[in-house]
Order: C-alpha cells, then sequence, then structure tokens
C-alpha cells in the first residue's frame, strides 16, 4: 500500500465513521516502533506504522480510527487525551482500537545451555563468558542465527580473512 491509498483510506473513513472532512497528510512512518500510530499536533498529519498492516486491514482501520479521533477532537477544542472522556466516547462511537497489537520481537540469536539444554533466545549477543544457565549456571553456547545475520556474520568473517 502506498502513502497515497493510506490517503485515500483516510478520507473514506473520515466521511464514514465521522461524517467530517480529512483535509491533512497521511503518510506511513516506519520509524514507529511500539505504536500502531500517531497524531501529530503541530502539523496535523497522521502517521501509520507500515508493520501493522501485517495485522490485516480490520486492525489498521482501527488505528486509524484511533488516530481520526485525535484529529477531529483537536480541531474542535476539545478533550483528545486518551485520559479525557470525550476520547473515549468518540472512540466507542465509531468502533476505533483503544491499542494497537504489539510489534512481534525478532529473536535473532539462540543460546541453550550445554548442561541442562535450557534455550534463550534474545535480540542481542550475549556474552557467554560472563553470563551463565539461570538454572543450573551451566555454560551458554550460541545454537542458531537469524538468516540475516548468519549472511552478515559470514561476509564479516570472508573479509577479515582475505
Amino acid at each position: 500500500m502506498t502513502d497515497e491509498e493510506l490517503q485515500a483510506w483516510v478520507q473514506a473513513l473520515s466521511q464514514t465513521a465521522f461524517s467530517m472532512d480529512f483535509s491533512h497528510r497521511a503518510y506511513f512512518n516506519a520509524r514507529l516502533r511500539t505504536t500502531g500510530g500517531r497524531y501529530r499536533l503541530a502539523d496535523h498529519n497522521i502517521e501509520i506504522n507500515p508493520k501493522m498492516l501485517g495485522y490485516g486491514k480490520e486492525v489498521v482501520a482501527g488505528i486509524i480510527k484511533h488516530e481520526l479521533c485525535h484529529y477531529h477532537l483537536h480541531l474542535a477544542g476539545l478533550g483528545y487525551r486518551h485520559k479525557d472522556r470525550d476520547f473515549k466516547r468518540l472512540l466507542a462511537k465509531v468502533g476505533g482500537s483503544r491499542y494497537a497489537p504489539a510489534a512481534p520481537k525478532q529473536r535473532k540469536y539462540h543460546y541453550q545451555c550445554t548442561n541442562c539444554q535450557q534455550d534463550y533466545f534474545r535480540q542481542r549477543l550475549v556474552n557467554t563468558d560472563k553470563y551463565v544457565c539461570s538454572k543450573c549456571h551451566g555454560h551458554l553456547a550460541l545454537v542458531g542465527l537469524a538468516k540475516k545475520i548468519k549472511k552478515r556474520l559470514a561476509q564479516s568473517l570472508t573479509l577479515c580473512y582475505n
């Protein structure tokens, strides 16, 4: 989905759910990590996390309705924050989502205890000389890597040895 398609979708949802026009910009922002979307108070634009498209159109529509609640209430001079009664009522009325689903965490590294075979999945490298198993205090060994990490590691090793 492109930014233009998102813009048209937001305008259509604003008309159907709120019976009001959306006259600012809506676009994807890949830098959003923990939120589904963001309403910007300074310029009244709406940013949507493109990773949320993986959860389906219904979830993204709920996120857009959530951000449109902020938008329309702020422009009307009413309570637009999450804690405000106006926001909660409008959100329930239009059927917007209160929370975005958690973005899936990518576990890149798989460690295993050499004694008890306890598995550990981590996003970052672990110093196996410093950290030990939490169950039996055995040594940890790196078992697996994600494909991208394996490729980068292989490239860096060939650069180092050539």
